[in-house]
């Protein structure tokens, strides 16, 4: 998911199938989206959460967010491009960018990043620096258009069997709910959609299906609960 650990997983990992069982893509009779002529196209910028670190390719949230859409209507078409890999802090994340210079027509922006700055234990304030320049990299990329944009929180990996045998798992949530508190405030006040999905990996320990077998990211499950939070919105924007 996030980072690289030894012990249990290794970045060379990142896209492995570890999940047992299947998982269907999330429809809602009530969701409609309209043929379009043009190839609707959804970019997806983060780190291993983005990635799907220890699931495999189609169980990561982005590609069951495209089939979900798919769903609705198969006349459509859709590209999905992710840039994102395992560790990236919001600094690996803005280089990326820079470098690999995407295209600046995408029809949907998700962005999912920071655990890493956290878990590295990155000064706070290069959070607050660097966040709102990534969203305005995402908005740029999404033709300029701040309402085709996406943020979605920052699971909490202390609710994992890794998360609780690191460091304190008190101090890790309370540390997410910093900067997850910090993204969204930046959001609501800059009118852009915020997603909470902090609370369902909040479950990891609970309900042990919502993480991956490397005891540390989230699973095929867990990321189609974030699509059905992720799914309605992402349809409100596709059909403005």
């Amino acid at each position: 998911m996030i980072f690289c650990f030894a012990m249990t997983t290794s970045c060379n990992s990142e896209n492995s199938s570890m999940e047992s069982e299947i998982i269907p893509p999330v429809t809602n009779p009530s969701l409609e989206l309209p043929t379009q002529s043009k190839t609707i196209k959804y970019l997806a910028l983060g780190d291993s959460y983005t990635i799907g670190q220890s699931v495999c390719e189609t169980c990561r949230f982005p590609e069951q967010l495209k089939k979900s859409l798919k769903n609705l209507n198969q006349e459509n078409n859709f590209s999905l491009e992710i840039i994102a890999r395992t560790g990236w802090t919001t600094s690996n994340l803005i280089s990326a960018i820079e470098q690999q210079k995407p295209v600046t027509d995408f029809d949907l922006v998700s962005l999912l990043i920071g655990v890493n700055n956290q878990y590295q234990g990155i000064n706070f304030n290069v959070y607050e620096k660097e966040f709102p320049e990534l969203v305005n990299k995402s908005i740029t990329l999404a033709k300029g258009d701040k309402t085709r944009l996406i943020v979605v929180s920052i699971p909490d990996y202390a609710y994992t069997p890794f998360g609780q045998n690191y460091g304190n798992p008190n101090s890790i949530s309370t540390e997410i709910d910093r900067y997850n508190a910090f993204a969204k405030s930046y959001c609501q006040n800059n009118g852009i959609l915020f997603i909470d999905i902090t609370d369902i990996t909040r479950k990891g320990l609970s309900e042990p299906k919502l993480v991956a077998n490397d005891g540390l990211h989230p699973s095929e499950t867990a990321y189609a609960l974030f699509v059905e939070r992720l799914l309605p919105k992402a349809v409100g924007i596709l059909n403005k």
